[in-house]
């Protein structure tokens, strides 16, 4: 039995010092992977045209994070065919394609951060590796920031920074739906650097890459860009640029059955359309088409016209935008249900103080018939009112009254004393709401410094960048006199041309965006309160940094001196010369 139990206790015992396991406590792995080499030759000069693999190889298992977003080769190289590792880490890198490369030119492979050690995912931030098919690595650089004119606050998750700054070659004829010669990611303080240029002439571009494939799509991405060309022959630094949204190229989208006839759209905002009906039985129609809106309506008595009563009809239409003409067609079936009908447009049972009462239709209002209607104060008093069609919304209704803060109201408007072209109201309908105290509301007043020229839109947006209120108007004072508590995000766009539409960017035709502003910070409205801003436009601060220093304007030179920079490249081209360490790309102090 002893000597049972002294084997039971030897054998536990080995079992216990024989177990593997992992290291209890001690310090968390920090460190980025270390680059060793490569298969290209230390001087990483006179590479072979028809090599078709690069190799890097590391001090640590390594695998590749979102490595189809980050990785950007310059000049691009077409048809790479596999880039490990894929699911498995590795202690190296491969990137293997089939083209043959370019006499005489330097390649760039800027991985961004996307190599990452396997255990604690370190990134090797803001890698890259250079060779050249010629006698010499280019050396020069451009370098900058990139702003968003109109962000609030930084993309983060899925909305993440896309942004990326691209040079075209100057040539006759420039095709811009190629990748740019040379390209490279904006990083999240928006700063760039496009390393290992060749001198030479170029036009410069920068755009948010919002599906990944290195190529601006004009009315889909954001766009930024100088009309002039750039002239490298030293490198240049401080070369900012902001990017607007894009105007859409015009073209003809769909048609659709819609309340009253049928609705046609378009991509990109048409100054002008005209539509005639190609259909024989159906020749007595109205339509309407707002400047600058993308959609067109048509209007007509489908009952009268006997048009998509009791089987679906093919309608053709033909259209003229100016640049194009086309006949068109929509198969219509008449639904009983879009009626037309009207509902209170003051987003809730509270009206405004000082504010008059409005009325939203769904059809186009033609005329209406006010002597019908009774406005009465807490269900007893018959009120005297006004009533009109909206000047710059046909489809709304402002009735204005003497209306008194703290009471109820009741609005009635029988059936058929609101009329669209072939169409009346339906029903009679009773609105009832009442007047909110002063003492529920703020002002909020901004003096402008720098402020435009000429007209502009001031905005004030909700958390959700939502605009509640707007006004267009024009000087160096604005003021909103009832406005709902809250913190409002304010914005202002500039109509330079004053057509009354904030124009996008034109690569195109090289046309910038109209101006455009956000204020660094927020704006607080509370009850009883008159809250007075001023704001310079040139103060280029944002919500992200309301109180750190100033952030350049496009014309300043950035946080990070020229010299610094320059330094801080020039150290590094000549590391790379003398060693087979790949070049980390600077990052903003």
């Amino acid at each position: 039995m002893k000597r049972f139990l002294l084997l039971f206790v030897i054998c536990f015992l080995v079992h216990s010092c024989a177990r593997v396991g992992s290291p209890v406590g001690g310090p968390k792995d920090t460190l980025a992977p270390k680059f060793l080499s490569s298969n290209i030759d230390t001087t990483r000069i006179n590479v072979k045209r028809d090599i078709h693999e690069l190799r890097l190889d590391f001090d640590e298992y390594v695998t590749l994070k979102d490595i189809n977003k980050n990785l950007i080769i310059s000049p691009p190289i077409k048809n790479i065919k596999r880039i490990l590792p894929s699911n498995i880490a590795n202690k190296f890198v491969l990137i293997q394609w089939a083209d043959t490369l370019q006499a005489n030119t330097t390649y760039n492979f800027n991985f961004g951060n996307s190599i990452v050690d396997n255990n604690e995912s370190n990134p090797l931030r803001y890698f890259n590796f250079a060779f050249s098919t010629g006698e010499k690595l280019d050396d020069l650089y451009i370098s900058g920031e990139v702003k968003d004119a109109l962000e609030i606050k930084k993309k983060t998750g899925s909305n993440e920074n896309k942004l990326v700054v691209g040079l075209y070659q100057l040539k006759d004829t420039m095709n811009y739906k190629q990748k740019p010669y040379y390209i490279t990611k904006v990083d999240d303080d928006g700063y760039y650097e496009l390393n290992y240029l060749s001198p030479g002439k170029y036009k410069i571009i920068a755009f948010d890459d919002e599906n990944g494939n290195s190529v601006y799509d004009p009315g889909k991405e954001k766009i930024g860009f100088k009309k002039e060309v750039i002239d490298v022959e030293k490198s240049i630094s401080g070369l900012n640029l902001k990017v607007y949204p894009s105007k859409k190229p015009l073209k003809y989208s769909e048609m659709k059955e819609a309340p009253g006839g049928v609705l046609m759209t378009f991509e990109g905002h048409p100054s002008d359309v005209k539509v005639q009906s190609v259909t024989d039985k159906l020749k007595d129609i109205k339509v309407t088409h707002g400047p600058k809106s993308d959609s067109v309506r048509i209007w007509f008595d489908a009952v009268k016209a006997d048009v998509g009563q009791t089987v679906t009809e093919k309608l053709l239409f033909s259209y003229d935008i100016g640049t194009k003409k086309d006949t068109v067609s929509v198969f219509y079936k008449y639904n009983k249900k879009n009626v037309m009908d009207i509902n209170s447009d003051n987003g809730g049972g509270s009206l405004e103080p000082k504010a008059d009462f409005k009325i939203l239709s769904n059809y186009m209002l033609d005329k209406i018939d006010p002597s019908k209607w009774i406005l009465k104060s807490d269900s007893l008093t018959t009120q005297e009112f006004t009533a009109k069609i909206s000047e710059v919304n046909p489809y709304q209704i402002i009735v204005h009254s003497d209306f008194v803060n703290g009471k109820k109201y009741q609005l009635t408007i029988p059936k058929e004393t609101v009329s669209s072209f072939y169409a009346k109201n339906t029903q009679s309908k009773r609105f009832d709401f009442d007047v909110a105290k002063i003492d529920q509301f703020g002002s909020l007043a901004f003096t402008l410094l720098n402020g435009p020229a000429t007209s502009y839109w001031i905005q004030l947006l909700d958390s959700s960048e939502k605009v509640i209120y707007q006004k267009y108007t024009k000087g160096d004072k604005v003021k909103f006199n009832i406005l709902k508590p809250d913190e409002y995000i304010v914005r202002i766009l500039v109509d330079n041309n004053e057509n009354k539409y904030w124009d996008e960017a034109d690569f195109a035709t090289e046309t910038f965006a109209e101006d455009a502003y956000v204020f660094y910070k927020k704006a607080i409205v509370k009850g009883l309160w008159e809250t007075n801003e001023e704001w310079d436009l040139k103060d280029t601060r944002t919500l992200d940094n309301p109180k750190g220093t100033a952030v350049p304007a496009p014309s300043a030179a950035p946080p990070v001196s020229a010299d610094e920079k320059k330094e801080a490249v020039e150290q590094n081209v000549k590391k790379e010369l003398k060693s087979d360490n790949a070049i980390v790309t600077p990052v903003k102090k």
